[in-house]
């Protein structure tokens, strides 16, 4: 297992290196004028050029690439074009609810979407499958945005039992905490709960029809114990993949989220940095998405490894 581990530690140092190439590379390939955001269109070419100078944009790109790495492999990501603020500052400021977010909205996703998607394929053919599959084609079609409103308008204007935007940090206590995250983390569970759901089902049918689940219904096993301790065990790998994967996806990929219940996350400082053309805030974004997406496929490769000793020894 210890080999396992070093091996696949290993083959993720080139990929973070080439996300750290692509991310200096893309935002030098694009249009535009840092010195120019920072001073703007009325700026003299004496305080461009100062500018430039200031920032390091005169030198070679591979001067300044070098000079970027060296800061970020001692913690330094930059600072701020816009408000002139160390970056590692302002994400570590938002990176807070945003995982809250993603935390909460997975345990919901799981918790739904995983008995759904066993109960699917015990009653396959049934009722209650179509049914699930009917719940899953609804969870992918309707957008995001859309279902947040309508929670928001049923459960917090109407009922008044959550609130309808803002975040509270779980050190300002567990009520204030749920009361404030129960509604975005559904919105943003719906769709991994359908897409799970449909992953554990046609992972458990697999798996149903296999001889070992006839000896163990055979020898009078009670059947949640067959579905959840031998056969959902065995199907397993697939499933694993789409939780990671969407847990993954929820950290980067919240923006519509936190923008429709007003959450102070990394989804608006993203769009905020974009849309002001931050460019060093935009470049520790994307670097941090990218090594995000490495560390939880190699949690998924750990977690194949315990799930089924086999991939240890390939």
């Amino acid at each position: 297992m210890l080999r396992f581990f070093v091996w696949r530690l290993a083959s993720a140092v080139p990929v973070v290196a080439i996300i750290a190439v692509i991310a200096f590379g893309l935002l030098h390939l694009t249009p535009g004028d840092p010195a120019r955001i920072v001073l703007g269109e009325n700026a003299t070419a004496e305080n461009l050029a100062a500018v430039r100078t200031a920032m390091g944009l005169d030198l070679p790109l591979p001067v300044q690439f070098g000079h970027w790495l060296w800061g970020i492999l001692h913690g330094d990501l930059g600072v701020s074009m816009i408000s002139r603020a160390p970056v590692s500052r302002l994400i570590g400021q938002r990176i807070g609810p945003t995982v809250a977010l993603a935390l909460c909205a997975m345990t919901v996703t799981i918790a739904v979407a995983l008995p759904l998607g066993v109960l699917a394929a015990w009653k396959r053919g049934a009722l209650v499958d179509r049914a699930v599959l009917a719940l899953s084609v609804l969870g992918f079609s309707v957008p995001v945005f859309v279902l947040g409103y309508v929670l928001i308008g049923t459960f917090a204007v109407d009922l008044r039992w959550f609130a309808a935007q803002g975040y509270r940090s779980p050190a300002d206590g567990l009520v204030p905490f749920l009361r404030h995250m129960t509604l975005p983390a559904i919105t943003l569970a719906s769709t991994y709960v359908a897409l799970i759901a449909r992953m554990t089902r046609a992972s458990m049918v697999e798996v149903l029809d296999e001889d070992y689940i006839r000896t163990a219904r055979a020898k009078g096993l009670a059947e949640p114990r067959v579905l959840f301790r031998h056969a959902l065990r065995n199907a397993a790998v697939p499933i694993i993949t789409v939780v990671g994967s969407g847990f993954a996806m929820m950290v980067s990929g919240v923006v519509i989220t936190e923008s429709v219940f007003n959450i102070p996350g990394i989804g608006r400082l993203v769009v905020d940095s974009v849309l002001s053309r931050d460019y060093a805030l935009i470049q520790a974004l994307i670097l941090l998405t990218g090594v995000l997406y490495v560390v939880i496929n190699l949690l998924i490769d750990l977690a194949y490894a315990l799930t089924d000793p086999r991939i240890r020894y390939q």
